[in-house]
């Protein structure tokens, strides 16, 4: 993807081509952009289950230009039953990554499309759930080709997912990983689908649909039960927000780390950098990355249990204070405390301006590795991030929320440009976030650049194993070799690799003109029509 895609009545991009057609189909019928971009998010769960399930949690910013945009927290809680004695009693000091213990937590994103779709209606909405679930349904039923991704993703993890209950009847072909290409069909999930669309997202909780999920995951052996289903519920939210010079970025509060992503932003933008792709741009995001990092892995958890405010942290004179202490030529000492993430990020804007940014997740690839047989969901393990010992608020507790990676972004520029962005990648989001962001929004590079252009990745992400900084193979040998005389701990990944996210944005100029990008690191497009 080397060129911004433009078009002036509708624009989506999301990280598969089939959800972004999705998309496409109901902004074409007149449906709106939170209309559009639940079409989306239904058809990823299908055609990219690796990555994201209605078994996981959400996040949307929506807005128009000159709003401040409404938030949807989406995010589930963990079960009543889920406490550091359950898993003493099992003799595990730390919450497993897979397998039911891991499933700890309800799944909030379904409770998200429903407020979504109430505040679509609001808003002029007016397409059916069942017409938006159309194209999810069609391809569980009927087959989807496999991507090299789920194919890969498949095999790396087959070890820790083959024994899980249900992974193996349902992602597995004679005992293996699908070949890329290979026709999968996901009937279980196609009729859960279509009952979505006929009972409405309250039965995932509280209705019909809410007794065979509370069955399977019993029988699983998760802690989650009907109860805990029952009292999950989405909320709308103020965003967090931080002003640039010509633009105010949002993101989302707490338990996520939108602060960090907007810290990241309001750093480097106090560092005097002038020019894109050298030593002081690169230089500086990575060390406002570290500096937001510690401020996030010290306050963000569940925002019930927080003991000081995020917004305190995005005043002009702690963000001063912050990109004093970074020093122009030499590198701070790293690691922090790594997090992982399995995620899509999906945005559109529609012909009168309404944006939408969301960002749904099963935390890992295939979350817990559950598979419900009766409904075909897959159920993440976001609640794998809690602690089982210490204090803070990632401690794990029953109706806590766990720590999310996930922030949706959103930009509102002085000219009058609105700006929807974001990324999949875990630790990586508010990194890639601040490379987009600053290459268009700081720089003025085209948005399709901005996303191809070289990233880089400070930590373990999705993906990858070590902590390092982690450059793609197409920076100049010059800067690789100035990062590495400043002390940045350098390792060299190939280029457009996965692990550095899989990117995404749409602008909506003052003329309404739409200019939409995606990322050639996953199997999505930018579409507009």
């Amino acid at each position: 993807m080397l060129n911004t895609v433009r078009a002036r009545r509708g624009m989506v991009t999301s990280p598969h081509h089939l959800a972004s057609e999705a998309g496409l189909r109901v902004l074409r019928e007149g449906g709106n952009a939170i209309e559009a971009t639940v079409a989306m998010a239904a058809t990823l769960a299908v055609v990219y289950p690796h990555m994201t399930a209605i078994g996981g949690d959400g996040f949307w910013l929506i807005g128009a230009p000159g709003e401040t945009p409404v938030g949807i927290d989406a995010c589930s809680r963990a079960a009543a039953a889920a406490t550091p004695e359950l898993y003493a009693q099992a003799g595990l000091t730390t919450i497993p990554p897979r397998g039911p213990l891991a499933a700890n937590t309800t799944a909030g994103t379904v409770a998200g499309w429903g407020e979504a779709l109430r505040l679509s209606t609001e808003r002029g909405g007016r397409l059916p759930l069942a017409r938006l679930l159309e194209d999810a349904v069609w391809h569980a039923r009927n087959g989807f080709a496999v991507t090299a991704s789920q194919s890969q993703l498949t095999a790396a993890k087959l070890p820790e997912l083959a024994d899980v209950s249900g992974f193996a009847d349902v992602f597995l072909t004679d005992g293996a990983a699908p070949a890329t290409g290979a026709t999968m069909t996901l009937p279980a999930l196609a009729q859960t689908l279509e009952r979505l669309g006929r009972e409405g997202t309250e039965s995932f909780y509280r209705g019909p649909l809410a007794r065979d999920i509370a069955h399977d995951l019993a029988a699983a052996g998760t802690p989650v039960t009907a109860d805990d289903l029952a009292a999950c519920r989405a909320s709308r939210v103020e965003p967090l927000q931080v002003d640039l010079p010509g633009v105010r970025l949002f993101n989302f509060p707490p338990p996520t780390q939108g602060l960090a992503s907007l810290m990241i932003l309001g750093i480097f933008s106090r560092l005097g950098v002038r020019d894109a792709e050298g030593f002081a741009h690169l230089h500086g995001l990575i060390e406002a990355t570290k500096q937001a990092f510690l401020v996030r892995d010290r306050v963000v958890g569940d925002p019930g249990t927080m003991s000081e405010d995020p917004r305190a942290f995005l005043a002009d004179g702690v963000l001063e204070r912050l990109a004093r202490r970074i020093d122009p030529a030499r590198a701070l000492p790293w690691p922090a405390p790594p997090s992982a993430g399995d995620t899509v990020w999906l945005g559109a804007i529609d012909r009168d301006g309404l944006a939408a940014s969301f960002i749904q997740s099963i935390y890992f690839e295939f979350g817990s590795g559950v598979v419900l047989p009766q409904t075909g969901i897959v159920w993440q393990n976001r609640g794998s991030s809690f602690a089982l010992a210490g204090d803070g608020p990632r401690l794990l507790a029953p109706g806590r929320k766990p720590f999310h990676t996930l922030n949706p972004a959103m930009a509102s520029f002085a000219d009058g440009r609105h700006m929807v962005y974001g990324t999949m990648g875990g630790e990586g989001q508010p990194q890639t976030q601040g490379a987009l962001f600053s290459r268009y929004g700081l720089f003025g590079q085209e948005l399709q650049a901005a996303i191809t252009a070289p990233r880089w990745l400070l930590g373990r992400t999705w993906g990858a194993e070590t902590v390092t900084l982690k450059l793609e193979d197409r920076f100049p040998p010059d800067l690789i070799a100035a990062l590495r005389a400043a002390g940045h701990d350098v390792e060299m990944v190939p280029a457009f690799d996965a692990m550095m996210g899989h990117a995404g944005a749409i602008v909506r100029r003052p003329d309404a003109t739409l200019e939409g990008a995606g990322d050639p690191r996953s199997d999505g497009v930018a579409m507009g029509f």
